[in-house]
């Protein structure tokens, strides 16, 4: 089993109930098992500044799939929970992003591993930070990429990690 790490997000109905059904959906697929999860974080939009906030949370993952195989199950379980692409960063009912797949680093045309953006991203580096302060990405610890950031408009919303079963 390789230990893997996931963003949720969502703008749009209840991102919260979606996140959670997503890592409802993520614990029971064959192959995978959800071992921790952050906190839940209201965020401001990224990229695309005039939607509406949006809810963030990071994963970790125990999985037996490879890294496409995963990323091939985070998209399957958008479109369930009824991701509609219609602009960049734009709004959405669901993201799930694969941000990390143990210490592997894979570049294909529709994968890139570690995530390219975690580092520009303080709604990905908080909730990832929580759950592993100390893991390595392009060289650094996640808490070396926090410092630079400006990460005072994103505040949690839940006590722990435990929202994901309760909803």
């Amino acid at each position: 089993m390789t230990r893997a790490f996931i963003g949720l997000g969502g703008n749009m109905g209840d991102p919260a109930a979606s996140m959670a059904q997503a890592l409802r959906l993520l614990d029971s697929s064959a192959g995978v098992r959800v071992s921790k999860v952050s906190r839940l974080y209201r965020t401001p939009p990224w990229g695309k500044l005039d939607q509406a906030e949006f809810r963030n949370a990071c994963a970790e993952l125990e999985t037996d799939l490879a890294p496409a195989a995963l990323l091939d199950l985070a998209l399957a379980l958008e479109q369930r929970l009824k991701r509609v692409r219609l602009e960049r960063w734009g709004p959405r009912t669901i993201d799930i992003d694969v941000l990390a797949y143990g210490e592997a680093r894979v570049e294909t045309d529709r994968l890139t591993l570690p995530h390219p953006r975690i580092r520009e991203r303080a709604f990905v580096l908080i909730p990832l930070a929580e759950l592993n302060p100390d893991l390595n990405i392009e060289g650094h610890p996640v808490r070396h990429w926090l410092k630079g950031l400006d990460a005072a408009c994103i505040e949690a919303v839940t006590a722990d990690g435990g929202w994901w079963t309760e909803v």
